[in-house]
């Protein structure tokens, strides 16, 4: 359990936009003493409206709280998490929420936070922004990595049991590298192509038209072209080698199917689309097989850590994170 019944958990967000928002209310619907903050002073504003505790200095937000949550703009949470660090205690818990970890974890490594920073990514979310988007549900059933390091694994499983009880998600443990690898193919590229096909129905003559036959298609493949470009931007910049590497495998079977089009080879068409079903099918019909592991709280990392980077890699979840008396 995270909390022992007679010490409630006390959180702070920093940041509420869609991700740190619907954070925000998730924590504050479920009854935990929250507060959030946010340097934006119209949502402050708009947050208190709602019966939603915010502070008025980040400082004041986060002293005294037990877990903390790191949100805003990619480039601001390096400078965010050392000023959290420094406005809490030891004891406290920091993650971020942010869509890129590599760069991030290896800052925390330098600040020597990772023993209690776990970074972290929800993969949930819409082509809206601003605390207005934010839900409390957003989490349910969604995916949340986290990247625990060898002296934060403590940190990690406080953390995965919060997540799995309060905001039912699947966390999926990886390491740092390997999340923004996995991410550059399953969130950043396609805001890739989202916005290349957006844009070039934008610059077409025909762009009234295809609006109005536009359908399911169309829509689903641009709906992330309408996230703000300032958002997408620090995405695709933070995660720079990963999403230029992925996007090479993407346009080399684009170019498969092109070159079976251009000479009329339908049989290759057909073959190439088989094996992308394939995929596709895959996100609404995955098995999973359930298996239950113990490790010593006190033990070496090395043997815990190896498991937990088997399980994200090989595209698993876990689903409950308990710390039982021996």
């Amino acid at each position: 359990m995270v909390d022992a019944p007679d010490a409630p958990l006390r959180a702070a967000v920093v940041g509420t936009g869609l991700i740190g928002g619907s954070i925000l209310l998730r924590l504050h619907t479920v009854g935990v003493d929250v507060v959030g903050w946010d340097p934006d002073e119209a949502t402050r504003r708009q947050a208190r409206s709602g019966g939603v505790p915010m502070a008025e200095r980040l400082v004041d937000a986060v002293a005294g709280r037990d877990v903390v949550f790191l949100g805003g703009p990619l480039p601001t949470l390096p400078a965010t998490l050392v000023e959290v660090a420094a406005a809490t205690g030891e004891d406290c818990l920091l993650t971020d929420v942010g869509s890129t970890k590599a760069e991030l974890a290896a800052f925390a490594g330098a600040q020597r936070l990772t023993h209690r920073f776990v970074p972290g990514h929800p993969m949930a979310g819409t082509d809206r922004a601003g605390l207005v988007a934010a839900v409390p549900e957003l989490f349910t059933g969604a995916a949340w990595v986290l990247c625990p390091a060898p002296e934060g694994l403590a940190a990690f499983r406080r953390l995965t049991g919060l997540i799995t009880e309060v905001f039912a998600a699947r966390v999926v443990p990886m390491a740092a590298d390997r999340h923004d690898a996995v991410a550059a193919l399953a969130s950043h590229v396609p805001h890739l192509l989202a916005g290349a096909l957006a844009g070039a129905v934008e610059r077409s003559p025909l762009r009234d038209a295809v609006c109005t036959l536009a359908a399911g298609s169309f829509r689903d493949g641009t709906r992330v072209a309408g996230t703000p470009p300032q958002r997408t931007a620090n995405m695709l910049a933070g995660n720079r080698e990963p999403v230029l590497a992925a996007l090479a495998e993407v346009t080399a079977f684009l170019d498969e199917l092109a070159g079976a089009l251009r000479v009329g080879d339908a049989a290759t068409l057909r073959a190439r689309y088989a094996e992308a079903g394939v995929t596709r099918h895959a996100l609404t019909d995955r098995h999973y097989q359930e298996q239950t592991r113990s490790f010593p709280a006190d033990g070496p990392p090395a043997a815990e850590l190896a498991w937990l980077h088997e399980i994200g890699t090989a595209g698993a979840h876990l689903t409950a994170c308990a710390l039982t008396p021996v």
